[in-house]
């Protein structure tokens, strides 16, 4: 994939006017913006995606339904849509997007890459089946459907949770708090 101009964010989270490809801002840990964008079914279902293979970052991992980084200047909802539309082939209606909030994940996944993430979390019904989805091989090798119950048992074994990117427990419990009120 080609490197992308991301914007540089201060410790609060707002523009530093400092625009600076990907690759740069992994290599010296700037602060900068993504988006998470979690899919959910009546059935209490979650959307993942197994990362390709050859990803920089956690490759073959169960992950987000969606995520990727804001691009500099984009907004954080036309983002969402731009990566649900490239990931997974879903064109939805802005209005589906349902804004849960920001989390402050920093982790270092390799030595050579410092990743300080604001991430912009979304999260929307899914109302197709997966057959109907058009995945971008270059960075999705799967998506299947887990049960959140299902999902936390995985992310509580210490086995299986090596078979998932490791966010924090608490973007967890954020994101679940929220999907489980909304099937309720």
């Amino acid at each position: 994939m080609p490197d992308e101009l991301i914007d540089i964010l201060d410790h609060t989270g707002n523009p530093t006017g400092e625009v600076r490809l990907k690759s740069d801002v992994h290599r010296l840990g700037l602060l900068h913006a993504s988006v998470h964008i979690w899919f959910y079914t009546k059935k209490g279902e979650l959307l993942i995606q197994k990362r390709a293979e050859d990803k920089d970052t956690y490759p073959n991992l169960w992950d987000v339904s969606v995520a990727g980084h804001i691009a500099a200047g984009e907004t954080p909802k036309n983002s969402a849509l731009r990566e649900i539309t490239e990931e997974i082939g879903l064109t939805i209606n802005i209005e589906d997007l349902l804004f849960i909030g920001t989390y402050l994940a920093k982790k270092i996944p390799t030595p050579f890459i410092l990743d300080n993430e604001i991430h912009h979390i979304y999260m929307t019904p899914l109302k197709v089946p997966l057959t109907s989805l058009q995945l971008q091989q270059e960075e999705v090798a799967d998506i299947t459907l887990i049960k959140i119950d299902e999902l936390i048992k995985a992310l509580s074994n210490h086995n299986k949770a090596k078979k998932y990117v490791p966010h924090d427990k608490k973007y967890f419990e954020m994101i679940l708090k929220e999907i489980e009120n909304r099937l309720s």
